[in-house]
């Protein structure tokens, strides 16, 4: 599939890893996605059916099932199951392992706290604490796994001391904050 070699889908591990195999499978259009497990998956039509009426996280779902029966298909199941954990990983929690960091200056506290906002600009995530409190406000900050629904969070040393947090904005943009 693809026009370009670069844009290709190719079946041969070497030439398209099971992971890049199982991206693009779990990102192809809303649209499309019943269309793909129809056609090229081998669950039970009953399955296939209960799944029409599904919407927006629902979908994020059925992309999940298409792209891992794919990759089982062929791949393996084990290489299914390393892709999926793969991208659960870096979507979800981020990769702990190649994360970018961003060391809290004694001056970035104020009161012995610093504020999410501030801790958002600091790291990079955002440009300005206008966008840090628009994220914020539509929900798409989250610490740790939960989401920030407080403009005015703050963290003190000992939230930040060994490992620190994690701080997510947006689906794909991730950075340890730590002393």
């Amino acid at each position: 599939m693809g026009k370009t070699q670069a844009g290709a889908l190719w079946l041969d591990a070497q030439k398209t890893s099971p992971y890049d195999f199982y991206q693009y499978w779990r990102n192809v259009s809303d649209d499309d996605v019943l269309k793909c497990i129809r056609m090229l998956t081998f669950l039970p039509i009953e399955t296939i059916e209960e799944m029409d009426d599904w919407e927006g996280a629902q979908l994020n779902e059925a992309k999940e099932i298409l792209a891992y029966e794919l990759t089982k298909l062929v791949h393996n199941e084990e290489e299914a199951q390393k892709a999926k954990a793969s991208a659960r990983a870096l979507f979800s929690q981020g990769n702990a392992v190649t994360m970018p960091t961003y060391q809290v200056l004694p001056e970035d506290f104020s009161d012995e706290t610093v504020d999410i906002l501030t801790l958002l600009v600091k790291s990079g995530l955002v440009p300005s604490k206008a966008e840090g409190r628009r994220g914020v406000q539509q929900g798409g900050v989250q610490v740790d796994g939960e989401k920030v629904s407080d403009i005015h969070q703050s963290f003190n040393q000992d939230q930040l001391a060994g490992d620190g947090i994690i701080i997510k904005k947006g689906k794909k943009h991730f950075r340890r904050v730590h002393l």
